[in-house]
C-alpha cells in the first residue's frame, strides 16, 4: 500500500536530509587534502609505496627506484635517485633531473653528486660506492639538475644521483623526471623516467 502524501512529504525530506549530511561530510573530507588529493600520506618508508600517484598516468610512465634517509617535511634527508641497467639503454653523456615547481627545498649543486650505487636491502642500506667525475650545475630556473660527467657513463652498472637537502615545508607527491642524452650527433635528451617520492609530516 502506497504512502498518504504527508507521508510521502516526511519520507522526502528524511532522504534529502540524508543527502546533505552526505555531501556536507564529504565536503569536509576533501577540505583537509594535501597538495595533490591525499589525505593520509603513508608513514614513512623511505621507498615507494604499493600504492601511488602520478601526474599522467599512462603507458610511457616509468616508474624509477630511489631510498630516501627521511621522509618527514623540514627533515635533513639523502635522497639516492637510481637508475638501474635495465632502465637505460645507452652509454649516458648529459643527465638531466627535473624539479618540480613546487618542491620548495633549497638545492645546492655542491651537495650533489652522481655515483655508482649499491642497492640496499634487509642486511644493507643504499650508499654510493664510487664518485663519477661530472660537472653539476642548477638550471638558471631552478627547473632541473644538469649533470654533465667527465666522459660518458655506460649503462652495465647502476648508477644514481646522491643529493643531502632538507626536505620541502609541503606534504605529499613530487615527480623528478630523468632524462638523458647519448653520445652522438643529436643533442636531444630521452626520457627514462620518474622518481615519485613522498614528503610526510612530522611523526610527533
Amino acid at each position: 500500500m502506497g504512502f498518504s502524501s504527508p507521508r510521502r512529504a516526511l519520507a522526502l525530506r528524511a532522504a534529502l536530509g540524508g543527502a546533505a549530511a552526505l555531501g556536507a561530510s564529504l565536503a569536509v573530507g576533501l577540505g583537509g587534502l594535501g597538495p595533490l588529493g591525499l589525505e593520509s600520506p603513508a608513514r614513512a618508508q623511505g621507498t615507494p609505496g604499493l600504492l601511488e600517484f602520478r601526474w599522467e598516468n599512462n603507458r610511457d610512465y616509468r616508474k624509477l627506484y630511489f631510498w630516501m634517509s627521511n621522509t618527514q617535511r623540514l627533515k635533513r634527508s639523502d635522497y639516492y635517485l637510481m637508475l638501474r641497467p635495465k632502465d637505460r639503454k645507452t652509454a649516458i653523456l648529459k643527465l638531466s633531473v627535473t624539479i618540480p615547481s613546487h618542491f620548495d627545498a633549497k638545492i645546492d649543486p655542491a651537495r650533489v653528486k652522481l655515483c655508482r650505487m649499491s642497492k640496499g636491502g634487509m642486511l644493507s642500506r643504499t650508499r654510493c660506492t664510487e664518485t663519477i667525475p661530472a660537472t653539476i650545475e642548477l638550471a638558471e630556473n631552478g627547473g632541473a639538475i644538469e649533470i654533465f660527467p667527465d666522459t660518458p657513463v655506460d649503462d652495465t652498472d647502476t648508477i644514481g644521483v646522491h643529493m643531502s637537502i632538507f626536505n620541502p615545508y609541503s606534504i605529499g607527491m613530487y615527480q623528478f623526471n630523468a632524462l638523458a642524452q647519448a653520445p652522438g650527433d643529436v643533442p636531444i635528451s630521452g626520457y627514462l623516467g620518474s622518481w615519485l617520492i613522498q614528503i610526510d609530516p612530522p611523526s610527533n
